[in-house]
């Protein structure tokens, strides 16, 4: 198993450009606009990206990789800025070029000249970048910037896209623009991959930044003891054979009335964003708390989205004297609407299970995108008995992830819940569909 380096998602190719700065000073704000997409939170309140998070950009055929950091405050001793100063450094060292972001509309604060002394010693191309400069008054307090030794600083406002042209000329300048052999590198290799997006779900501090650091095989994710640490998305790549899993650990979602700061709600848009755009979902329950109603809710967030689920008991570890079978008659009475997914007991802070996740993410995908032919669909119609005087005539499937079939009835209205449950167990029976969710849409013949 290869775990792949932030910098070196696309074959290794792609230069990296760090974004780096104290809390509050627009960095997801310059990230989201140099990439054309909302891919980092932005709010008010300062601390909201923790992690870093990486994207892919271009600028006039010259493509390189994008990485924002969390708010970094030198010489604070806490442990979420510590580790937030940990995470940049990983970044850092693999930077072609940085990108030190400092709020125009104040003063310059020890912690930007700390910052500044910082990120000289590391011997790299530095562009400093004045942001929330959107009036003609605030270009005059660019100058006084020189001030930190960094060289010519670009006046920008990252919120209204204004001057993100020069800065991007400037820091691309010796950037390699993409050969086409190269660029069709890419895309073979894109296309020989199968591709496997997961997402890790759960309620606060189940584990879910550990279990991502213990799958790609690094301190990737920002862990602490804190319930809420991870409040953007966060995610890595692993490649293993012929396949390619991204993973991405989410915010812990909380019910609605549980959660009042801006920050946590976007954090939870953005978690439920992140399960409809995977192929699998990871449902991490904590052993220790065991099974909870906010769990069931989660799991039905991932329900209604259609996506593989995979339920995982962390801290298995910690769980002492309990039975795993009693354990698993639990979660089966808790959440009856997922008895298609697997349970896997695992403890992500010690590594047992990792593999097992592996293999179940990938027979979950594999299962998810089965076709099955019509002609297939009807040798097993025939077979079927159904209670009742319910007649399906014949089937086809319309699409996957989730696996949609057709049942063509002689009725006009939806099947009745014990027609449907029969119908979508025999498919599980005949065809094999693990951890899927199955959707059937009657059509009256």
């Amino acid at each position: 198993m290869r775990s792949l380096n932030l910098a070196t998602t696309t074959a290794q190719l792609l230069p990296t450009v760090v974004i780096v700065g104290r809390p509050n000073v627009g960095k997801s704000t310059l990230f989201n606009a140099i990439l054309g997409n909302r891919r980092s939170l932005v709010g008010d309140e300062p601390g909201m990206t923790r992690d870093r998070i990486f994207g892919e950009a271009n600028y006039h055929g010259k493509p390189f990789g994008l990485i924002d950091t969390g708010g970094i405050i030198p010489h604070d001793d806490q442990l979420i800025p510590t580790q937030i100063l940990k995470q940049a450094r990983v970044a850092l060292e693999d930077a072609a070029h940085i990108l030190f972001v400092v709020d125009g509309r104040a003063e310059i604060t020890s912690a930007d000249r700390d910052l500044s002394q910082l990120l000289r010693t590391l011997n790299k191309p530095i562009t400093l970048v004045v942001n929330k400069i959107d009036v003609k008054a605030r270009e005059d307090l660019v100058p006084e910037f020189y001030s930190l030794g960094l060289g010519d600083p670009f006046a920008v406002s990252a919120e209204h896209k204004l001057g993100l042209g020069d800065l991007l000329g400037h820091v691309t300048a010796t950037f390699p623009a993409f050969t086409e052999e190269q660029r069709t590198l890419l895309e073979e290799e894109k296309s020989q991959q199968r591709r496997i997006k997961v997402a890790i779900i759960g309620r606060p501090n189940v584990g879910k930044s550990t279990m991502l650091n213990a799958l790609v095989g690094s301190e990737r994710a920002i862990v602490s003891p804190v319930a809420g640490t991870t409040r953007d998305s966060v995610d890595e790549t692993v490649v293993e054979g012929n396949v390619t899993y991204r993973f991405v650990d989410t915010a812990g979602i909380r019910r609605k009335g549980k959660t009042t700061e801006m920050t946590e709600k976007l954090s939870v848009v953005m978690a439920r964003r992140n399960i409809r755009m995977a192929n699998v979902v990871l449902l991490m329950i904590d052993a220790v708390e065991g099974v909870l109603g906010a769990d069931a809710t989660i799991a039905g967030y991932a329900k209604e989205e259609g996506r593989a689920v995979i339920l995982v008991v962390n801290k298995w570890d910690a769980a002492e004297g309990k039975s795993k079978r009693a354990f698993t008659q639990s979660i089966r009475d808790e959440l009856k609407f997922l008895e298609y997914a697997p349970i896997i007991f695992a403890s992500a802070l010690n590594r047992e299970g990792i593999r097992r996740i592996f293999t179940a993410v990938r027979h979950a995908y594999d299962s998810a995108s089965k076709r099955v032919s019509t002609g297939e669909l009807n040798r097993f119609v025939q077979q079927l008995k159904f209670e009742g005087e319910l007649k399906v005539y014949y089937m086809t499937q319309a699409s996957v992830r989730p696996p949609t079939f057709v049942a063509f009835t002689d009725q006009a209205n939806k099947l009745h819940f014990s027609a449907e449950r029969f119908l979508v167990n025999r498919l599980r029976e005949n065809f094999g569909f693990e951890a899927t969710p199955i959707v059937i849409k009657p059509k009256r013949r």
